[in-house]
Formats: C-alpha cells, structure tokens, sequence
C-alpha cells in the first residue's frame, strides 16, 4: 500500500494555527479584471501585502525580472515592510493562488514538527480559463522549498476546502464533485481522498454556490471555520434574493452536523453585502472570504452598509487579532476576494 499524509501522521492545520509565511501572486493579468482600472486592483492588493507584510513573511510570485522590478517600486512607494518580502519569479496564468498553490500539510511527531504539501491538480474551476501555467506553479514552488511532496493525482483548489485541524474538514458537492473537476468520481472515493491527503476523519458537505462564482460553490464564500468547533455562516437576509434559499439550507444544515468527535458546532450567521456588480453580472461578494493571518483577519469590505455588521460579528471571534478591512470593490470583479489571493504556510513550530 502506498503511503499518504494521513498514514505518515499528517494533517492540514487550522488557518488560525501560526504561519511561516503567505504565498501571494501579484495581479498581472487584465483579463481577470475586465474594464476595471489596473491600477485600482493593485491598490486594493497593496494593502494585503502592506498590512500582511507587518508580521508575517510573504512570498510573492511575479511573471519575470521586469515585473519584479516594477513591483518593488510599487511596494516601496506604499511604505511595504520590504525585509519580509521574498520574490519567486513563476510565471502564472492568474492570481488565485488559493487554488493553484500548495496545499500544506504538518506532521507533529516526537516534539519536532515537519512540513509537507500536497500537490493537487488544478484545471481552472473545470476548464474555464487558461491554466497550464498555474496548474505548473505549485508543482515549481515545492521543487524550489525542497518539502516532502505528495501527488494525489486529482483535481481540488484550496478554496473548496476548509478545516478545523483536529480531524473535520467542511466542502461543497456542487464544486468537488463537478464532473468537471474528476469525471465521475464516487462520494466513497473522494472521501477517502480527503481522508488520506488532509489527515480528517469528518467531512461536512454542504452544496450551492452563491450567484456569479464561477468556482462551482468554493466553500470560503459560504462557510468557515473560526475555531475549533465554530464556524461562520454566510446568510442573506433579503428573502428575495436569489442567494437566500441556497444559503439558508447550508446554515440549517451546518445546526445540525457535529464534529470529528460528535460534538456539536457552533454556528454564528454572517451577514452579505447584498447585489453587487452590474445589471448583467452579479459578483460573488461574500465576507466568508477572510484571511486568518499571524496577527490579524483581512475582511473583505465592498462600500456596503454590511461591512460593519460583519465585522463586528468578527471582531469578537478574534479577540487576540486585528480585524483589518480590506476594500475589495474593484478586487471582487475578477470573481475572487482576499482568500482566494492567499495561501497560508505553517510554521515548523506550532
């Protein structure tokens, strides 16, 4: 039998859990922000970099020399903690490296801890846009960290799964089990997938994507661990908006599953920012789409009444980190937000 993560000891850490560093790559490609102003979408990624760059190390992926180089200027000029930056020159097709970036795992074992990743396939949300160039981005960076590899020779994005760390990973039908993604692989077989390469032993599945995500219903715009046995769910007030029934099977759901231990789960109601986006296109604006950092939790804010409802429902759920509100309102029209652009690496000690 061949060895996995989970037979080794390995498990995915809680995003809560301390990180070595973030993995980002910088926004170069229009097309992902058609008829948005480029320099509008830096700005908003500039104040991820600048405020995660404080405390914690970033690598950022930029396309070549010449882009680094202009992007060092631009991090200079907003005041960037530039000691903390590490430059990996891969070329990539987009920015979401949620998705096409490592995916990594830790083994605790005899006092010391080890960092491994997992290598999974990726093929743009099921063959939407280009991705030979992402799909190939991981599988660089991790022969450049020299980490323990693993290949599991299917496809999943990172933003399809979220964990607690102790055994319970929540996820969406609507995404992992689109024949798009692994043909027609079985509920039995994806399980054991899960089981293998994230060292959990409870699967929470939810189903439905909000409108206007292209990812099939990642579950970080629906729901999301923020301790061990709590989870943020995103919920939309207005009974009439197409988002609303979707949303509310997933929270009443969410009531009524347990943990890896059959505990139950708390579960806190967070709020949507509601349409945005244009008369033909809604975007899939969602403040679920936080990033949980060393020292603080980046929020996605669009300029809507509800950005300071979510984050006072945050605020208190973090009481030993800043809530930081990141403007996302030119961000969110390539169809992402702050997770989505982010990938956590954990530390070697916990």
């Amino acid at each position: 039998m061949n060895e996995t993560p989970t037979s080794l000891g390995y498990r995915m850490p809680a995003e809560w859990e301390p990180h070595s560093a973030t993995w980002l790559t910088w926004p170069h490609n229009p097309e992902t922000w058609p008829k948005q102003d480029k320099q509008m979408v830096e700005s908003e990624f500039l104040t991820i970099v600048r405020n995660l760059a404080i405390h914690e190390t970033i690598h950022l992926l930029v396309s070549n020399e010449e882009m680094e180089r202009a992007v060092k200027l631009s991090l200079k000029n907003e005041g960037v903690k530039m000691e903390n930056i590490i430059f990996h020159d891969i070329p990539t097709n987009d920015s979401w490296i949620r998705d096409y970036g490592p995916n990594f795992i830790v083994q605790d074992k005899n006092g010391k801890r080890k960092v491994a990743a997992n290598d999974w396939n990726f093929d743009s949300w099921g063959r939407k846009y280009k991705w030979e160039l992402d799909d190939l981005a991981g599988t660089i960076i991790l022969k450049e960290s020299g980490l323990q590899c693993f290949k599991p020779e299917i496809v999943l994005e990172g933003g399809a799964i979220d964990v607690n760390g102790l055994g319970t990973c929540m996820t969406t039908q609507s995404c992992i089990m689109n024949p798009n993604r692994n043909n027609k692989i079985s509920f039995e077989e994806m399980k054991k997938v899960l089981e293998n390469y994230l060292g959990v032993s409870k699967i929470i599945w939810l189903t439905g994507a909000i409108e206007g995500d292209d990812t099939d219903g990642h579950v970080d715009n629906i729901a999301r661990f923020v301790g061990p046995n709590k989870i943020v769910c995103a919920v939309e007030e207005n009974e009439t908006d197409s988002n609303y029934r979707n949303l509310k099977n997933n929270y009443d759901h969410l009531k009524t599953v347990t943990d890896q231990d059959n505990n139950p789960l708390e579960i806190v109601p967070l709020p949507m920012p509601g349409y945005l986006g244009s008369r033909e296109e809604r975007l899939p604006a969602s403040y679920a789409n936080f990033y949980i950092s060393n020292k603080s939790v980046l929020v996605p804010i669009y300029d809507h009444p509800n950005d300071k409802h979510a984050i006072a429902i945050l605020a208190p759920l973090f009481p030993n980190r800043d809530i930081i509100p990141i403007p996302s309102q030119t961000l969110i029209w390539g169809l992402g937000g702050v997770h989505c652009l982010t990938q956590q690496q954990p530390a070697t000690r916990n």
